[in-house]
């Protein structure tokens, strides 16, 4: 497809739509990461769970729950890897009979050319693949995070002990990031499928997962009981 097609496939609303739909994904990902420092995410919040896990895994005996969450976190990572496996092979399958898809869209909007439906598609498509990505990453850095855990000394005394959890710590919470961004391009390939039936479509359906997305990370019932969690520990 040749540049002056693909421009004369789209209309200047399905490039705002499209800029809405990239500036969300990756806006919000990077607000839920850097938060106010007044109003933190729910993200934020859990790496410090994280972080006091491990402190108190270092005096857990035995340690078989500990390892019983990692391979949960692990198990979970893999089932999304294999979720968005799927997703990306019936996509590309969607993408080689763009006709009956266009006969499909065509009921619900105006009528839309094969090739802007394939790079609809493809849109999707990139967003599925950086979410396995991130997936089958977040899977390996668990796995790291239990060799971590299972370096630390069982005697809380020994010298190596909290250091060595604070590692498996950090990892813990670089592995739960990428689960999350894994997470986050997973929602808005979601709303990517809305281009399908158009570029104001597109653009609703963005604005309605950055809102869910939002809520929950800054306004949720799960969040305030994680903050008050939180600050009864401190108190």
């Amino acid at each position: 497809m040749t540049l002056a097609a693909l421009i004369q496939a789209f209309t200047l609303t399905d490039a705002v739509a499209l800029a809405l739909l990239v500036a969300g994904w990756w806006g919000l990902g990077w607000l839920i990461e850097h938060p106010p420092a007044r109003r933190p995410s729910v993200a934020i919040l859990m790496g410090d769970m994280r972080r006091e896990w491990m402190r108190t895994f270092v005096t857990r005996q035995p340690r078989i729950f500990d390892a019983n969450v990692i391979d949960s976190l692990r198990q979970s990572t893999a089932f999304f890897a294999s979720a968005t496996m799927i997703a990306m092979g019936g996509g590309v399958a969607l993408m080689g009979d763009t006709e009956r898809l266009a006969g499909f869209v065509s009921d619900y909007t105006l009528q839309t050319s094969r090739r802007a439906l394939e790079v609809k598609l493809l849109v999707v498509l990139l967003l599925v693949a950086n979410a396995l990505l991130k997936f089958i990453w977040a899977n390996r850095l668990f796995g790291y995070c239990s060799i971590l855990m299972a370096s630390v000394p069982n005697d809380p005394e020994d010298p190596l002990a909290y250091p060595r959890a604070a590692q498996a710590a950090e990892v813990n919470i670089t592995a739960a990031r990428s689960f999350n961004r894994g997470l986050q391009s997973v929602y808005f390939a979601l709303a990517g499928l809305a281009w399908l039936a158009g570029p104001l479509a597109l653009a609703g359906a963005v604005v309605l997962t950055c809102a869910v997305m939002a809520r929950r990370e800054f306004a949720s019932e799960s969040r305030r009981v994680i903050l008050g969690a939180g600050e009864g520990r401190r108190g």
